[in-house]
């Protein structure tokens, strides 16, 4: 699928999701619901989302380790830098521009620095399902929810298979096939692997995960929504996991429709719901525009000249 139908795809899915959840929606009434009933909660929120980067800046940096030493701090700036990215433009281009930040940084290929990401992306699916599969023993989801999450429990698996296979693959000579642009791709992987920060990268990523949770849940009881940890937790995940793909910049429509989707499983009714998801995409996102555009800024290259720098990437395929 070309990057001109994922886009158009990505801003189509933002417009019938904003259109599914304002279309029975008093928009008066829902103005009037946009608000913060205590700001302890929202700070604490902002804190935790915050710490959560952090965190995954420090996992990523154990990761890059086998292609060069890179700071906690700096890994984070590149995320952060990713972050704002994804934030004005389409399909998740962010991860693009923080490996290409990191490849400049440490002085490697583009390629190098995309294996870390992608293991990045397996550690977080692995203990997604198993916060899924650890939520479901306290709150009872629906069987289409359940359903979902056994698909992704199944994508997961088959996932991990892949990056097994990937590791441990005998090679056989050099490959001359259809897929030789796996070799150097294993070979990073392995080297990934074999790494000692694998384990410490792995268990990393159980607090990040459950600060972001934790962090979306706080928002709650700064909106005024009496909902308990386990339900809020089971709402993250089915927003985490419905925005995982590319879409709209930011994830505008997808995030609130996820969000109304979740909150109504447990009772909450739309107008509630929609304005929650307004509230809490507000105000955990503007914190990141903010640090993502610093972030960006002192990389000293403009948003153009990083999107420009990426695509030919992209075009020369390294």
């Amino acid at each position: 699928m070309s990057s001109r139908v994922q886009r158009i795809a990505g801003y189509t899915l933002a417009v019938f999701g904003l259109i599914w959840v304002l279309h029975d929606i008093n928009l008066a009434e829902l103005y009037a619901n946009l608000r913060i009933h205590d700001w302890w909660w929202a700070a604490a929120a902002v804190a935790a989302d915050a710490l959560a980067f952090l965190a995954q800046g420090w996992r990523w940096s154990l990761l890059l380790s086998p292609i060069g030493q890179l700071s906690s701090l700096r890994a984070t700036q590149a995320i952060y830098a990713g972050l704002f990215t994804n934030e004005v433009l389409p399909l998740h281009v962010g991860e693009l521009v923080r490996a290409y930040l990191v490849s400049r940084w440490l002085k490697v290929r583009f390629l190098a620095a995309l294996p870390s990401i992608a293991v990045e992306r397996l550690l977080d699916g692995v203990w997604l399902a198993l916060a899924i599969a650890f939520v479901a023993f306290f709150v009872p989801l629906p069987r289409s929810i359940e359903n979902g999450a056994d698909v992704f429990g199944l994508l997961v698996i088959l996932c991990v298979a892949g990056f097994a296979y990937l590791v441990y693959r005998k090679s056989a000579g050099p490959d001359r096939g259809r897929f030789r642009f796996l070799t150097p791709l294993a070979i990073h992987f392995r080297n990934i692997a074999g790494s000692r920060k694998l384990g410490r990268a792995f268990w990393i990523s159980l607090p990040m995960i459950g600060l972001q949770a934790v962090s979306f849940w706080m928002v709650m009881p700064a909106f005024g929504l009496n909902l308990s940890l386990p339900a809020g937790v089971a709402v993250f995940l089915i927003v985490h996991i419905g925005t995982a793909l590319p879409n709209a910049p930011g994830n505008i429509g997808s995030y609130q429709f996820f969000t109304v989707v979740g909150l109504t499983l447990f009772g909450v009714d739309k107008l509630t719901a929609a304005g929650f998801s307004f509230v809490v995409f507000i105000l955990l996102t503007v914190p990141l525009w903010i640090i993502g555009f610093f972030a960006l800024s002192r990389t000293g290259l403009s948003l153009r000249q990083l999107q420009e720098e990426v695509r030919q990437l992209q075009a020369r395929r390294t």
